[in-house]
Formats: C-alpha cells, structure tokens, sequence
C-alpha cells in the first residue's frame, strides 16, 4: 500500500460523518480531489468527482459511501443522560462501554455509552439480550441542565465511535472505525490518481455517495447525475477468519479483494464479474470470491436506474464491520486497486456495449 493510501484512509476514518451529516468527509474529498477532477455535486450531498479520459463515454461510476454508522441524539433526561437512536444497523452487544463524540452546536464532546452494572441485575436479566433503548451515554454531568449549558446537546445531535486510525503488531493490519465505508472514499480518490497520467478509454466519476447506511439513498440520486454506463461499487466485505468465523470458507485478511456473486440487493452483471476473474488471474492478483446474503450495497440501487446499469460489487475484506472498530489489510486495498485499474483500461464502448 502506498504512503498516499495511507495517509487517506487515516484522513477519512478519523473525520466523523453519519448518515446525513457526511459533509466532513466530502469537504476531504473535494480538497485532496482537487487538480485531479472535476467535482460537482447532487442535491442530497453526494460529492462526483469527474475524471476524463480519451472518450466521454462509456461513463465508468465508482461509488463509495461517505456515511458511518453511528447514532443520534433522542433526548437528554432530567438527570443528563443521552437517549440515543441509531443510524444504521447496530449488534446491540457492541455498544456498551464504547466512548462516543457528540456534536453539538458548541463543539465536539466526549461520553461513554453506559448501562447498568451486571452486580445490579438479576440471574433472568442477566440472560436477556441488550437493547438499544435500555443504552444511554454519559457525558459526565450532573443533569440536564449542566449538560445543555456545558455542552449545547440538543435532541438531532450526532454521536459517532471512537477510534484512531491504527497500525497494529503487523503494520499491514490497519484498524480504524468508519472502514465502511471510508475504505471506498480512499479507493476512488487512488484510482483517479492512478489514472492521472494513463490514456483510458472511457470517463471516470468517483462518486462519495450518502445515507448508504439507511437506505442507499444518495446512490439514487447520484445515478441521476452521472447517467452511468457501468458501476463498480467499493465498500467493505466480510472477512470470517476469526474463531467462530466461516472456517476454511471463509475470507481471510490478506487474501485480496472480494468479487461478488450475490448479496441482497444485486447479482452482478456476469460478463463484467468475468472480466474481472479474467483480469485478476492474468496479472496474478489475489483474489476471492464473496457471497453476502445479510446485506447490500449501493450498487443495489445503481444497477436498478433507467434501463438497469451493468454493475459489480468489489469488496474489502473487514473483520468487525458495523461496530467501533474494523481491521483491514494493507494488501487487500493495494491488489484491489491495481485490479479496479487494469479493468477500467479495459472498458471501452466495445467491450461495455457487449454487458
């Protein structure tokens, strides 16, 4: 992985931006974007960064979401505790003892997501799952009062995870929050910089979309804009090599980018899913393939606009996704990369208008 990558996937992860609040993340985009596209936006927030080749068309659309999941503020109680709803999906399990920023109109704050003590509850609760509405955060006030003269939290506010951008024991693990889908922002911006220099045969849009999380909203709008001939949709993936994991089925950290044959919002067009096994295996770029039955991606509402759009979802591979923290592996983005590349050189309006 280059230093660059690097350094964008440490810039994007550690800015926060939830569903509808993403405008901290494309302010990074259209900033490191600029001189190397063209950047307009839709009028939900998404940001396209339009990059030309040698033909303004085919129109090749790179989607990846700008949003996190995360949470909002619901109400604050008499005794300054933060009810909380979320935005996105969330293992109620997880939450607990996480710190949390809130954003407020006064600035940034930090809490802990609190709930209470295993000694004060009975044999019966202990064995109840957690709720979400039984969670709070506890921003270290004495009420409500003190807690909106100190802080300015208001019902609306956001609260997002945190978690530095970390190199772990092996420096090609990477742990961050916000890997879904900051990973897909980061992939765009590489491949338009890769491109900087390269005669491609077609027009390439990188597209930070919004509210993925709840409901792959800003890809419809998006789609709208750009009017693509082919999406390649770049967001995180499962990666089962953990005890309880998929086994020897499972997607490993390390084992290159993910080419997927289903999840629950898309099949992928077969010729372009072919023509990227094909082009992996020519240049000898690791490979796997991913099968995701429990979720979708931006590419669901993509490939569904005007007549359909030939579409495919290119995965990372993360331990821990929709949680606090996630751990990708620095090979997987940089194998990722090269093959996204060397398949866009390849689309042209021959080889597009035979998907």
């Amino acid at each position: 992985m280059k230093q660059r990558s690097k350094n964008w996937l440490k810039m994007l992860t550690e800015a926060d931006g939830l569903p509808g609040y993403e405008r901290e993340i494309s302010v990074i985009i259209a900033k490191e974007m600029k001189g190397h596209a063209e950047i307009s936006y839709d009028k939900l927030g998404s940001i396209v960064c339009k990059k030309k080749g040698a033909a303004a068309g085919p129109r090749i659309m790179l989607p990846g979401h700008m949003d996190e999941v995360g949470f909002m503020v619901q109400n604050i109680n008499k005794d300054g505790f933060v009810k909380f709803i979320p935005l996105g999906g969330w293992w109620p399990a997880v939450i607990p003892a996480q710190r949390m920023t809130v954003h407020t109109s006064k600035g940034r704050f930090t809490g802990v997501v609190g709930m209470p003590a295993p000694h004060k509850l009975s044999p019966e609760e202990r064995k109840k799952p957690i709720e979400i509405k039984n969670l709070f955060l506890d921003l270290g006030v004495k009420d409500r009062a003190e807690a909106e003269k100190l802080t300015g939290i208001k019902p609306g506010d956001p609260i997002v995870p945190i978690c530095p951008f970390t190199e772990m024991a092996n420096k090609k693990y990477l742990m961050a929050k916000a890997h879904d889908n900051r990973f897909g922002c980061a992939l765009f911006m590489d491949v338009i910089t890769e491109l900087k220099n390269r005669k491609h045969p077609n027009t390439v849009y990188g597209v930070g979309t919004v509210q993925e999380e709840v409901g792959l909203r800003g890809a419809k709008t998006a789609a709208a804009v750009v009017d693509p001939d082919v999406a390649i949709c770049l967001d995180v993936g499962l990666a089962g090599d953990i005890p309880g994991g998929d086994g020897e089925d499972a997607n490993k950290l390390g084992g290159g980018p993910q080419i997927s044959l289903f999840d629950n919002s898309m099949i992928p067009n077969l010729k372009l899913r072919n023509l990227f096994v094909k082009t992996a295996k020519r240049l000898k770029i690791p490979y796997q393939y991913q099968v995701m039955v429990g979720g979708g991606t931006d590419a669901g509402r993509i490939h569904l606009h005007s007549q359909g759009v030939p579409s495919i979802y290119i995965g990372m591979p993360t331990r821990y996704i929709h949680s606090a923290a996630g751990i990708i592996h620095a090979d997987d983005y940089a194998n990722a990369l090269k093959l996204i590349v060397e398949v866009i050189m390849q689309l042209d309006a021959k080889t597009v208008a035979k998907f």
